[in-house]
């Protein structure tokens, strides 16, 4: 073994992952399982049509407490983290104040603090950040090598997560955070995710995160599904349009170019990036991010040009064959003249394929509605 595997960092379900015969990869400097014996494709679809089971324990997973965590987080981040109730979540962004993104996190706010989930790739970047604005009065506990964090995602999730837990589990609502006794201990059990698809993520004690593995991964294959591995965590969330830092969001993109303003809480006060976001909302930005759908089935990679009538418009940032669309998508960041249904080509392999420009995301999932009574 290479020295730079045996470097790699691994999650405490490293050696289940192994046992499964799953295709180890490095990810961020973490050794992660990219699919299993069925293949990505086998994974993909489980999710949609019944349930997942993701090991994610290499997203940063960190605790700020103290009286100043909120000012900090108001000033560091552009979503208003005051609005918060206890127990409740949402997404939000860390931006320099020429507006770059830092990185793209959730937020939690519990009894005496909050929660912050970060990228694999930028934890120690953020935790310094974050360091670099923080008062006095700010504590930070990292807990992303004590502990795991699974996903259950997809129609059959929550009946999964079920199974497992005492009778008369209620699952919180979207966007919220609660603690719960799930097979057999307790671990904190939120209603997010990153597939497009209802579903929750569980972070749990090293200790008891094997127990907990093996109890959801029976219950998931009870249900149709099966663990799935980052090949499927990937396209999942392209068809659902969900960014991922290192492709739709860097050091050089601003929130508004990525479309998400709706994160960016202008009178929330002042934060950070406010002024070089207020001065790019009113110019405009000089980019924003598209979907495209392809006319043929080759797949656009990060980095392949965009050109509209020979002329250069923009760049893919990732792009993959869709199994539930059935087609090739890709994202890409284009001139800001862009408009939906534009006939534009992508460069691959030296050759013209064409793309149809697109409003994300590729892929909603049916919510059912209720009747009354």
């Amino acid at each position: 073994m290479r020295e730079a595997e045996v470097a790699l960092r691994k999650t405490a379900l490293w050696a289940e992952h192994v046992e499964l015969g799953a295709r180890m990869v490095s990810f961020a400097g973490w050794s992660m399982p990219l699919q299993y014996g069925g293949g990505s494709l086998r994974e993909h679809v489980a999710v949609r049509s019944a349930v997942g089971l993701f090991d994610i324990s290499h997203m940063g997973r960190v605790f700020v407490r103290g009286e100043d965590a909120l000012p900090l987080l108001e000033q560091t981040t552009t979503n208003w983290v005051a609005h918060l109730q206890e127990g409740e979540a949402h997404y939000n962004l860390l931006c320099r104040p020429d507006g770059t993104t830092i990185d793209d996190i959730l937020v939690y706010r519990l009894s005496g603090g909050f929660f912050l989930v970060l990228n694999a790739s930028n934890r120690e970047r953020d935790l310094a950040f974050l360091c670099e604005h923080s008062r006095s009065k700010a504590f930070f506990d990292d807990a992303t090598m004590r502990t795991a964090m699974l996903a259950v995602q997809g129609p059959r999730a929550l009946e999964a997560i079920a199974s497992v837990a005492p009778e008369g589990f209620q699952p919180p609502h979207r966007y919220h955070l609660t603690q719960v006794h799930l097979a057999g201990g307790d671990v904190f059990l939120s209603r997010t995710g990153y597939t497009g698809e209802d579903g929750v993520e569980i972070i749990v004690d090293n200790d008891r995160a094997e127990v907990t593995w093996r109890a959801l991964s029976e219950a998931v294959r009870k249900f149709g599904g099966q663990v799935c591995g980052l090949g499927a965590r990937d396209t999942l969330r392209m068809e659902a349009g969900l960014p991922l830092y290192g492709h739709e969001l860097d050091d050089t993109t601003t929130p508004l170019e990525a479309g998400l303003d709706r994160f960016v809480a202008f009178d929330k006060g002042k934060f950070l990036a406010r002024e070089a976001l207020m001065q790019e909302r009113i110019r405009g930005s000089q980019r924003r991010l598209w979907g495209l759908r392809l006319t043929s089935r080759a797949v656009a990679r990060q980095g392949f040009p965009v050109l509209r009538h020979s002329q250069p418009i923009g760049v893919v940032t990732s792009g993959a064959f869709a199994p539930t669309v059935h087609m090739s998508i890709a994202m890409a960041y284009l001139h800001p003249d862009s408009t939906r249904d534009d006939e534009v080509q992508v460069t691959i392999r030296q050759e013209g394929v064409t793309a149809v420009v697109s409003t994300l995301p590729f892929y909603r999932r049916q919510r059912v509605r209720r009747g009354k009574g």
